[in-house]
């Protein structure tokens, strides 16, 4: 590593430096790391607020919304004071609170096809926090063209889900060939939500983060993690990599030219390779 800590950093970070499996290589790869967080809400909330502490040296922040008092029952980088204010800038104002040593980079945005690839282009890893199935399938794509791997999450009332995709591993088509039809998934405006539920997934999803960054123990590469907060119980969803996927199997695509996400987010593979040709 050539980052060297100085007496405040190994004061901050100790009780990762007297870990065998960190040290200070590992607390120094972590504040050499760039990590885009897609989403500052629910669960990018409790994702930014441990990787900031954790000391990872880079954060970008993409969301192009608001703080609402209706966030704050969960998303809790969030204070009452923000409401008004972006939630890119909340984000930030809360990380250099925390932790001077952290580069906020924020992306007052909503992820599209458009700008993609330029925002996640030159991060090590992606953790997906969004809330929709456009922007998840979005960010599985390019992140699988572009060789970065992904720390995945979703929430619904009581429940959650994490995995970990990386290039070497099935992608997110994998899991879900095909979104729901809209509407069949209502979001939390609609259903509500546990406020501490993104909490446990926010924070799993950031445990996974760190692993792959410094390439710790067993990642859910493969696996679905289901969390029920009603039983406090988990389970454990094998997947495997599909032959047929058009991102990961046989015959990937290329390019995200030419795929529309909407709706079913699903590939039409002629429709793409044409696109591509003209």
């Amino acid at each position: 590593m050539s980052l060297s800590l100085d007496a405040t950093q190994l004061d901050r970070y100790s009780r990762h430096i007297i870990m065998d499996e960190i040290g200070p290589e590992g607390q120094a790869k972590l504040l050499e790391s760039r990590v885009l967080v897609v989403g500052a809400g629910g669960l990018g909330a409790p994702v930014i607020q441990y990787l900031a502490a954790a000391g990872v040296g880079t954060i970008g922040i993409v969301d192009d919304d608001t703080v609402e008092r209706s966030n704050l029952q969960r998303q809790v980088i969030h204070a009452d004071g923000d409401v008004g204010t972006p939630k890119v800038d909340s984000a930030a104002d809360f990380i250099s609170d925390l932790n001077p040593d952290i580069t906020v980079e924020t992306h007052e945005v909503r992820l599209s096809k458009s700008n993609a690839e330029g925002i996640i282009a030159g991060y090590d890893l992606v953790v997906d926090a969004s809330d929709n199935f456009p922007t998840r399938y979005l960010v599985n794509d390019v992140c699988r063209l572009a060789g970065i791997p992904v720390a995945h999450g979703a929430i619904y009332k009581f429940e959650g889900q994490v995995t970990s995709l990386v290039p070497e591993g099935p992608c997110y088509r994998c899991l879900f060939p095909e979104a729901p039809e809209p509407g069949t998934v209502p979001d939390c405006a609609t259903t509500g939500v546990l406020g501490v539920l993104p909490g446990t997934v926010g924070c799993l999803q950031a445990t996974e983060a760190v692993k792959l960054l410094l390439d710790l123990g067993e990642p859910l590469v493969g696996t679905m993690l289901c969390y029920d907060a009603m039983d406090l119980s988990f389970e454990r969803v094998p997947y495997q990599s599909r032959v047929d996927c058009p991102v990961c199997g046989d015959d990937p695509i290329e390019s995200i030219e030419g795929i529309e996400y909407s709706e079913s987010c699903a590939i039409n593979t002629e429709s793409v390779d044409s696109n591509m040709s003209q």
